[in-house]
Formats: structure tokens, sequence, C-alpha cells
């Protein structure tokens, strides 16, 4: 009963902009809906190709070669510029948690609070990604990044797991998970609701959810419009359920 509840209150506060978290060229071509799903799908067919993509990527172009020989982000032209805009951000995660994932992965992924800013930049720096946020706890480990092209952030933040984890593309796949768009955005707000928790409803979480949002506002934060209002909207999602 109290996961219901928690559910519904939650629902009403995330349902009053579900895609107000993505741009106006995305959400104009999308259906809203006020339903929360019960079982997040995750789009196979991208997976694969990421996971494939991360496992012999190279760097392959003049452009990405500059960038990977500066170690900085490289600036983009007019045309991308102009072009990046007319196709919108949209809200991604990628992340694993205790539910599915080893203790061991977890372990070697995990990043202390004082590196979430330095970890986000590093995964935007090289231009993929436009806003990146990390949540790590004991519990789970999470990154919330918003891009254009969904094959290319997706390929980023793999490429930056596989770097810091030192793991091969086949453990990380059996561990974690990837959502985009709504999907992505309801289970944040299942997290900061405490409804993804072992102990359904903790308010540890919350705590932590809203120590993300201020961390991705800060002047070295890569939170960016989209992520600090999710995170934000998040966090009063979180609030107004357990008060209701």
């Amino acid at each position: 009963k109290y996961s219901t509840a928690l559910l519904a209150a939650i629902t009403a506060t995330a349902t009053s902009g579900t895609c107000a978290f993505q741009s106006a060229a995305i959400t104009s071509s999308r259906r809203t809906t006020t339903t929360p799903p019960s079982i997040y799908p995750t789009n196979t067919a991208l997976l694969a190709a990421t996971l494939n993509d991360s496992s012999t990527q190279q760097v392959s172009s003049p452009t990405a070669a500059a960038t990977a020989t500066t170690g900085g982000k490289r600036k983009k032209t007019k045309a991308e510029r102009l072009e990046l805009a007319s196709k919108g951000l949209q809200v991604h995660v990628i992340g694993l948690s205790i539910h599915h994932a080893q203790v061991e992965v977890r372990e070697k992924l995990a990043i202390p609070e004082s590196e979430w800013n330095e970890q986000s930049a590093l995964i935007t720096s090289t231009g993929q990604v436009e806003e990146a946020a990390i949540l790590s706890t004991c519990n789970r480990f999470e990154i919330y990044f918003a891009a254009s092209d969904p094959h290319e952030a997706n390929a980023r933040v793999m490429e930056f797991l596989q770097e810091r984890s030192g793991l091969p593309v086949s453990v990380l796949r059996r561990n974690i998970f990837m959502l985009e768009g709504d999907d992505a955005v309801w289970h944040l707000m299942r997290v900061a609701g405490g409804l993804d928790s072992l102990v359904v409803g903790e308010g540890q979480i919350l705590s932590q959810v809203r120590q993300c949002h201020l961390h991705s506002i800060e002047e070295d934060g890569c939170g960016g419009k989209v992520l600090s209002r999710l995170l934000n909207n998040a966090v009063a999602a979180g609030e107004r359920g357990r008060s209701e």
C-alpha cells in the first residue's frame, strides 16, 4: 500500500512535465504519457550496437584524433551547432544497481562524491555528450546524461566505463542497464522516491539525489539546463511522495 501511494504522489509531480526534460524539437514530435511504465524496456538494437562499437572503437577521424591529442573539448562549427539545436537533447541513463550487478563491478566503477564533477567533465570532454551528472552510492552507480545523438553518446559513456573499470564489454553487458527518454525520467523519479531501494521509501537516497543536483549546478558541474531541471524535479517528487 505504501509503494502504491508513494508512486501515485511521484506520478502527480512527474507527469506535470514528463517531456519537460527534452528540448522542443523532441517534445513536439512525441506523445506525452501519464502512465508510468511498470517495466523499463531497453532498446536492444541500440544496446547491441553501442556495446559492439565500444569494444572496437578507435580514434579514426582527423577530428577525433585532434581532440584526443589536445585532450580538450573540440569547439563545434556553426553548422554543427545548428544541427544539434535542430535535433534537441534527450535524457539518458546508464548504470548498475544492487538489484542486478555484481559487487566487484560496482566497486570498480564507484566514484567518490568529491570526484563527481571531475568525472562528469571527462565524459563531456569529447563532445558526444552535452550534459552529464553522476550518482554513485554504495548500492548504485548511475550516469545521467543529455545528448542529441544517442548512438554516439551511449558509445562515449560505455568507453568511459571501460576505461575506468578496466573490465571487458562482455562483463559490463551483464551488469549495466540503459534507459532513454521517458524511461530514464521515470527511473530517476522512482530512485528519488525510494521505490528502487532495498528498503522502500528510505530517505538516504533522496539526500544523495539532492547532492547530485547541487553538484551538477556548481561552477565546474556539467548539469546544464536539461539535467539540472530533471534532478531538481526528482528531488521535489521525492519530497512530495514522502510528505503525502
